[in-house]
């Protein structure tokens, strides 16, 4: 699917008007639910594809923080060839009580997949436990950038940061 038919799917597909809280507590007109563009098949595939383009030879792992990273890290992990893990929210406290879910390592090259960078707390989480563990961040890319700090935030802790999409370029103006 070229980039501007998803660009289209993906509004078409997600684009809500209302009175919304986002996870960073701000107030908004709209939004954009990831849920509603992550699990129609065509979308999911084509951003996986486009996910699997921004790996490299040196790249041993895609990384998705859950719940939304999830279908993102599988869908670029097939296109990419390349194994994935998932981050949790917080540590479960039964079974392995890991914070993740796959095998990750301190020689892993990570590529962490996001959904939608508001202020980027989610996905630096999701960052700060990867580059704990001793692996090493290659870059954080998000389907669509909401253009309200994420990108200073993630570029401010010394991580690469790429988006898909901007907001402009789904056509909100808001």
């Amino acid at each position: 699917m070229e980039r501007t038919e998803l660009a289209k799917r993906i509004r078409e597909a997600a684009y809500l008007e209302g009175d919304f809280t986002l996870r960073s507590g701000r107030k908004s007109k709209y939004y954009l639910d990831k849920y509603l563009f992550e699990t129609q098949p065509d979308i999911l595939k084509a951003l996986g594809d486009m996910f699997a383009s921004f790996t490299k030879s040196s790249t041993t792992l895609i990384a998705g923080a859950e719940l939304g990273g999830v279908s993102l890290a599988a869908a670029t992990s097939i296109s990419a060839n390349k194994p994935f893990v998932i981050i949790r929210n917080s540590k479960k406290d039964y079974g392995t009580q890991k914070p993740f879910e796959g095998k990750l390592t301190d020689g892993d090259s990570v590529i962490l997949v996001e959904d939608i960078a508001t202020t980027g707390g989610q996905v630096l989480e999701a960052a700060k436990l990867i580059s704990d563990i001793g692996a090493k961040v290659e870059c954080i890319i998000a389907v669509i950038d909401r253009q309200e700090g994420a990108r200073e935030n993630i570029e401010g802790a010394g991580f690469v940061f790429e988006s898909l999409f901007t907001k402009a370029d789904l056509g909100i103006t808001s």
